[in-house]
């Protein structure tokens, strides 16, 4: 039998007509087939209603033709399917009863309850389980609605149709379930009725276990626990559902429907207080940490809280089939979603992206100069760093120098890095290309205020703002290096009688940094790593704070009987305001240094380029050569190089964390682009904006905004 069905199955697909391909298809239709026979049935039949091509023309009636108007291909092969069937009653028999059986014989309340929700408890979990399931789909022989429910629907777009099927399709479609039913058979509506208080019952306990768990109930609120719990929505929620299912038996057995209809509305007040408390728990995460595996287990109950309002609407509205097409189509939404890897990410990793931006737009408010006072202490935070780059250069040039593993060298090149982004933070030094990861948030905040004029205005500002001081921080960072590195290598020379470096490697030096060679790829890869070191300077700040490492340094015994209670709260305020500032230079030195030693040993060639460190080599270099240097193309070429350097490694971070950051506040491009001819249009009036604050621009207020 399985096989003749297989032949029949691939005489259908060979088939060229639409209409020839369904009643090969409705000929195969056998109610009395196994359960796996009869799902492979059903699965090909929503195929066959879901792929593109045109269908048998078939005369109908006007009222049918008027109410089809432009109806969606779906929905048209839906009717010629209908018109088939009523045309040919056997055929209508065995579609029924295979309808009938397939809903009797599953487990409806997988579909109802736990189609589209995470089953694991974690998000690690969840994204290997998601990993699992696009490689093995669910087998049809599985007495599992929801496995039958996914492989029929197997696009998002499925969602659309079903939400806008007519009412007199939907009307036929229920009554082809009702055809030629049988008297001992027992009817669908009630044991479908029984599914859907079985899943709100299901949902609701759930829901309830996960807010009063203490990893919701510590973030609803700081109140008396006692008090709080009594007056918990989530408290309070399974015995709302087990009084309307009281009230629902009462009304069965002929009670009016009156006391069922005030326990639902009291459900439903419950459940929109959940949905409240859930909004609160990701407020309190987000001014006191983010964790991962908070936010998924907070996601996961607040897709359970709108999955049962749906099946109450359902439930309530049973007389409606438009109440059934659009918990379909929910169903299939939510379904298509729960198998997304990108959607995973994208709602669980949403609100600590947010996080972390929202420490980079903080701090990146500090590196933007909008009045000359700024700018002119910008010029020397940026110089300070080109001073303190000097023995970074010199070092590295005496670690190169040794000849060591790549790994060592990538390692020991990595410290003296990581140590002189040390020193630049304690002594409040700037170095160009980390500022546009911390700036971009800046910028992106203030896109929440662009639809004004005022704040287009605002945002203009900020934007030339900015590209003005990341000029002078690279002009500081460069007017100093250079000439300074040219120095100490010229009064190495006049003091030792030998070279900081050789010839020949001086010849290396200038070669390496051509604009004509892989420079320009290297100094975007090193943009990415400077971007990737802004990311893990908000993550430390935010795993501060949502593990109160300043509270458990504050009240340490140890600490308060070594430094005293005040000395202790010093240092825990020491280590709230520069924990990201250090693990970020560390990571961003130890990047810089490992990084390449390690893509070279496994993967392809890559240097850093750092627009800071290579001028300071040049220096080194033309000490080095003499002024016969200046006659050299390769020394030209090692400028325009260091040109390209400084471009993409402020564009390359600036982009990425521009982008992430309006990602986080859920902005689209269109929002984004207009203000480009706003920013063009100022540049043009007003040029010498870019390289010299002519006035003083007011800095914008940006309240909390916890959504």
């Amino acid at each position: 039998m399985f096989r003749s069905i297989q032949t029949l199955v691939r005489k259908w697909r060979a088939s060229r007509n639409s209409g020839h391909q369904l009643d090969a298809l409705l000929v195969m239709a056998d109610q009395h087939a196994s359960y796996a026979e009869r799902s492979e049935w059903l699965i090909e039949l929503a195929h066959w209603i879901r792929r593109r091509g045109t269908v048998q023309a078939q005369p109908v009636r006007p009222d049918a033709a008027a109410a089809e108007g432009r109806s969606l291909s779906e929905h048209t092969r839906l009717r010629y399917m209908l018109q088939v069937l009523d045309r040919n009653p056997a055929w209508k028999a065995n579609v029924a009863g295979i309808l009938r059986a397939l809903l009797r014989e599953s487990d409806g309340i997988s579909l109802l309850c736990d189609s589209g929700m995470p089953v694991h408890s974690a998000f690690f979990g969840a994204l290997f389980g998601r990993f699992e399931s696009s490689l093995i789909p669910p087998a049809p022989n599985r007495r599992d609605l929801g496995a039958i429910f996914t492989l029929m629907f197997t696009s998002e777009r499925d969602a659309e149709w079903i939400a806008a099927l007519p009412a007199d399709l939907l009307t036929r479609i229920r009554d082809l379930f009702d055809f030629d039913v049988a008297a001992s058979e027992p009817r669908l509506t009630g044991a479908l009725s029984l599914d859907l208080v079985a899943a709100l019952h299901n949902l609701t306990c759930q829901i309830s276990s996960t807010g009063l768990s203490q990893t919701v109930r510590s973030r609803l609120g700081d109140t008396d626990v006692r008090v709080a719990m009594e007056k918990q929505p989530f408290y309070r929620l399974t015995r709302a559902m087990l009084a309307v299912e009281a009230a629902h038996h009462a009304v069965e057995a002929g009670a009016a429907p009156g006391e069922l209809l005030h326990e639902v509305n009291y459900l439903r007040l419950l459940l929109d207080e959940c949905r409240i408390a859930t909004d609160n728990v990701f407020a309190h995460l987000y001014r006191n940490g983010v964790s991962v595996d908070i936010v998924f287990q907070v996601e996961r109950m607040r897709m359970r809280i709108q999955r049962a309002e749906h099946l109450l609407d359902a439930w309530m509205a049973a007389d409606d089939p438009h109440a059934g097409s659009r918990l379909a189509a929910e169903l299939v939404k939510a379904n298509h979603a729960s198998q997304s890897v990108a959607h995973l990410l994208r709602s669980n990793f949403s609100l600590l992206a947010r996080k972390v931006v929202e420490y980079s737009a903080d701090t990146g408010e500090h590196y933007i100069a909008r009045d000359r006072a700024e700018y002119l202490k910008m010029l020397r935070m940026a110089a300070g760093g080109g001073l303190v780059t000097v023995v970074t250069v010199c070092v590295k040039f005496a670690i190169t120098g040794a000849h060591l593993h790549n790994m060592v060298e990538g390692l020991l090149a990595g410290i003296n890095y990581a140590a002189s982004f040390l020193l630049m933070h304690f002594l409040h030094f700037s170095l160009a290309t980390k500022q546009p990861a911390m700036t971009a948030p800046t910028i992106a905040r203030e896109l929440d205020g662009t639809g004004t004029p005022e704040g287009v205005q605002r945002f203009v500002n900020s934007v030339v703002a900015l590209i003005r001081t990341q000029a002078a921080a690279v002009l500081g960072n460069v007017m100093l290096v250079f000439p300074v590195c040219l120095g100490v290598q010229l009064l190495w020379h006049a003091l030792f009688h030998t070279d900081i470096i050789s010839p020949e490697k001086a010849h290396a030096t200038l070669h390496s940094f051509s604009l004509a060679g892989p420079t320009p790829f290297y100094a975007a890869l090193t943009g990415v790593l400077l971007w990737s070191s802004s990311l893990i300077a908000g993550w430390a700040d935010n795993w501060f704070v949502l593990h109160r490492v300043a509270d458990a340094l504050t009240y340490n015994r140890r600490l308060r009987m070594t430094l005293g209670a005040a000395g202790a709260a010093r240092l825990a305020a020491f280590c709230r305001s520069n924990v990201a500032g250090v693990v970020g230079n560390i990571t961003l030195g130890l990047m810089l240094g490992l990084v390449p030693a390690i893509l070279t040993a496994f993967a392809f060639t890559f240097e850093v380029r750092h627009v800071t460190l290579s001028a300071g080599s040049i220096g080194v270099a033309l000490g080095v050569l003499g002024k016969d240097a200046l006659d050299l193309p390769e020394l030209w070429w090692a400028v325009a190089g260091v040109f390209s350097m400084a471009i993409l490694n402020v564009a390359v971070s600036f982009a990425l964390a521009f982008y992430m950051a309006v990602r986080s506040r859920d902005l689209r491009r269109s929002d984004v682009r207009p203000l480009r001819a706003a920013i063009w249009r100022r540049v043009f009036r007003r040029p010498l904006d870019l390289v010299w604050p002519v006035g003083a621009t007011s800095k914008p207020a940006h309240p909390d905004r916890v959504q």
